[in-house]
């Protein structure tokens, strides 16, 4: 019998959010009969007790920390390789602008092949950020294969100098056991309707507009709540911002929260006014769930959205029409409740980890001749 093949997973998380749960979702779906998954992190300053380590030792999974003394350590590096070197590693896998570089270099240091899972690319940079940006893309080019998570990441590949023949495209799949294990929890009948968001609160999620919308809504039916999980470097100044609208009583910002499919299901509403992304996991457990959606109309939420179908979709900027969405779906509930078992049942049958997990054993026994 042969050997499993030895991928390692290497992400520099930057909290708990799409990237590090699709990582998550692929190591629990893959055959450890067929391959090994571990995963690397850089522990960096900012990034201690990270909770995608303790899930995936859950998983009964080894990981691994790289030290780095700050944003960008070409120590780490060295460290990188060595452990893919020593432990004979058949394979690396990256994902994130600084993930890519490293490990791409890693990966030259170690003479293994290098797949690159481009999860989205930021519009709205810092300096610094677009020099990793422009080096991610370099790095891109250079990979043993480049697997987008969807068809708009491909276009951008392409645009970013990727020949074809090192890009694949495999279709992004979510661990879609967790939401149904979820009990929807118990509300009053006259509970406020919920609009709920879960994210990065980062400028590509455009949470002002989310903000504008809902207080909107307010105004007209006061009985309502916005609720927003994650983190990110705008949350301060979404908070700040928040508190000067008439409608700030009823917003809440929650954070991280592990229990967020227990309040995921607690929505009336699932609601995104992003202006750029891959997939979104959050969008997928959203359909899961069965919380209707409204959006607006970009490539990614489009290939899990059609407009009418599985949910509503306002064009990008059209914060009436978006505000006319939320009241269709807040307020006529046998609508709603149609969109939403259509989309539940779409993303059931086109986005499961486990196809997505079979498609990654596929090229990694490739990549490695082992199959």
């Amino acid at each position: 019998m042969k050997k499993p093949i030895k991928v390692m997973q290497f992400i520099c998380p930057t909290g708990f959010y799409g990237a590090e749960r699709w990582i998550l979702a692929l190591a629990k779906h893959l055959d450890p009969q067929q391959v090994r998954c571990d995963l690397a992190v850089s522990s960096e300053p900012t990034n201690q007790d990270l909770e995608l380590t303790r899930q995936y030792k859950q998983l009964d999974l080894k990981t691994h920390e790289i030290p780095m003394r700050g944003k960008f350590d070409l120590s780490a590096l060295s460290k990188l390789a060595n452990i893919l070197r020593d432990q004979e590693f058949d394979l690396i896998h990256t994902h994130g602008y600084k993930s890519d570089i490293i490990g791409l270099l890693a990966a030259k240091k170690a003479g293994i092949p290098c797949v690159i899972t481009p999860h989205g690319f930021s519009t709205h940079m810092d300096f610094k950020l677009r020099i990793f940006s422009w080096l991610g893309g370099r790095a891109l080019r250079r990979a043993t294969k480049v697997v987008p998570l969807s068809r708009q990441l491909m276009k951008d590949c392409k645009e970013l100098g990727v020949p074809e023949d090192k890009m694949l495209y495999i279709q992004n799949g979510v661990d879609l056991s967790e939401v149904e294990a979820q009990e929807k929890p118990t509300r009053e009948a006259d509970a406020p309707k919920r609009v709920g968001f879960v994210g990065q609160l980062i400028s590509r999620k455009n949470v002002f507009d989310l903000l504008a919308v809902f207080d909107a809504l307010h105004a007209k039916h006061p009985a309502t709540r916005l609720v927003i999980l994650g983190d990110g470097d705008q949350r301060a100044e979404l908070e700040a911002h928040a508190q000067s609208l008439p409608s700030k009583d009823s917003i809440d910002f929650l954070g991280f929260r592990n229990d967020r499919l227990e309040i995921l299901k607690s929505f009336d509403l699932f609601a995104m006014t992003s202006t750029l992304e891959g997939i979104p996991r959050c969008l997928m457990e959203a359909t899961a769930a069965e919380i209707p959606v409204a959006a607006y109309n970009i490539a990614g939420i489009d290939q899990l959205i059609t407009h009418e179908t599985t949910g509503l979709l306002a064009p990008l900027g059209d914060k009436q029409q978006l505000l006319q969405h939320w009241e269709t779906l807040l307020f006529e509930t046998e609508k709603a409740r149609e969109l939403a078992t259509a989309a539940k049942k779409f993303v059931y049958e086109n986005y499961s980890a486990q196809r997505m997990a079979s498609e990654y054993t596929g090229l990694f026994q490739e990549l490695t001749q082992k199959n």
